[in-house]
């Protein structure tokens, strides 16, 4: 299974190429020139496999949530390339691949979605395989669903909300980590989604024939809105902190 995957729901830009189970990656720290810089990390992976797109089986990318530019961008693009090259796709979601590449089985993953919220789903590894034990869902920290039991591990942005707060944990974590006192294992508030973990997990799917034509790439927000009103900052701002 050759793949090509791309992920620009964060401030991150990454790409990778699969090649038989074989993956080269590219990732790069880039702000908000995703799409100054996407395209040419993409030519760089392909170039240097010398490998073209019409070779591979498939393109996967990170549907989100996430930034909605850099979310547009991803699928944009993966459209864009896929069509051309009439190539399936597969969207799979940055919470997920967070905690795919998070190299633990029981994994809260959130993502910072600002306006005082974050992105936040629950996954555990049974028999090698994700399950979802909380659906993505966009919440505050300090609301966030519950979880049964202990052993789990935080990624993500997520968990530095609030982390300069007072009810935020002694050893860091944000208002996420107070959340779940007592029930994490620990914690990387710096992990973000990666291009290689939404290889690794699209590639089941386009071997399963689970990839879809590219006309039907569609971004997962969680949220229709992308910034307060002048009066709803006002009356935020009024609240007791």
């Amino acid at each position: 299974m050759n793949l090509l995957a791309l992920e620009t729901s964060t401030e991150y830009c990454s790409v990778a190429l699969s090649l038989g189970g074989a993956l080269t990656a590219r990732c790069a720290l880039v702000g908000q020139k995703h799409s100054e810089l996407l395209m040419p990390m993409l030519d760089d992976v392909l170039c240097e496999a010398g490998v073209r797109l019409v070779q591979l089986d498939g393109i996967a990318f990170g549907s989100g949530p996430g930034s909605f530019t850099g979310v547009r961008i991803a699928c944009g693009v993966t459209q864009g390339l896929a069509l051309g090259a009439n190539l399936p796709i597969v969207g799979i979601c940055t919470l997920l691949a967070l905690a795919e590449a998070s190299g633990q089985d029981k994994v809260v993953a959130a993502l910072d979605a600002r306006m005082g919220e974050i992105y936040h789903a629950v996954y555990e590894k049974r028999d090698g395989r994700w399950v979802t034990v909380v659906e993505p869902n966009l919440c505050k920290a300090e609301d966030a669903p519950q979880v049964a039991g202990a052993g789990w591990f935080g990624v993500g942005s997520g968990f530095s909300v609030g982390s300069f707060l007072t009810a935020s944990p002694p050893g860091g974590g944000g208002l996420l980590a107070a959340r779940y006192a007592g029930q994490l294992a620990g914690v990387d508030a710096s992990a973000i989604p990666q291009a290689a973990a939404i290889a690794r997990l699209a590639a089941p799917l386009f071997a399963a024939g689970h990839g879809v034509d590219a006309a039907l790439a569609t971004p997962f927000y969680l949220r229709d809105k992308v910034a307060l009103t002048t009066q709803e900052r006002a009356a935020r701002s009024a609240q007791p902190a």
